[in-house]
């Protein structure tokens, strides 16, 4: 019997995983030289945008676990990055907004990211970007389907 030419699922798991590692390492790299990690600007960058923000909205959209999330919102508060403020409409949740030092770091982060994705997705056309991005979200929505 011949044996297939389709790659098997492992395989194409194993590629994104090294490919992954090697993407995060490098946009660490790049975030490092403004002395912050990927998750934190990441987080601070999604306030920004989202702003005001719950904690498990904001843990959800970044695709982290709400602890983690909580963890990093802390060490933001303290560096006076991030504020937490009472909701007018319930006063059991908590909001989240960038100070106006974490606005303009997050708009520093933001930019270097978006020149880190740049030179490292290069080698990819812009047909090829769409469809891994359309690749990517098919499988980013069948896994949280599970969840």
């Amino acid at each position: 019997m011949p044996q297939s030419t389709r790659p098997i699922a492992a395989e194409v798991a194993d590629e994104f995983s090294r490919t992954a590692k090697v993407l995060v390492r490098r946009f660490d790299e790049r975030l490092g030289e403004y002395g912050v990690s990927t998750p934190r600007s990441r987080l601070v960058a999604e306030i920004a945008r989202s702003q005001p923000i719950r904690l498990t909205e904001l843990a959800s959209t970044v695709g982290i676990a709400q602890g983690t999330a909580s963890t990093l919102v802390d060490a933001l508060v303290r560096d006076g990055l991030v504020e937490r403020h009472a909701s007018a409409d319930d006063r059991r949740a908590v909001l989240l907004r960038v100070t106006e030092d974490g606005a303009a770091l997050a708009h520093q982060w933001t930019a270097a990211y978006e020149r880190a994705a740049d030179e490292l997705l290069r080698p990819l056309t812009a047909r090829e970007l769409t469809t891994l991005r359309g690749f990517l979200q098919r499988l980013g929505d069948a896994g949280t389907e599970t969840e």
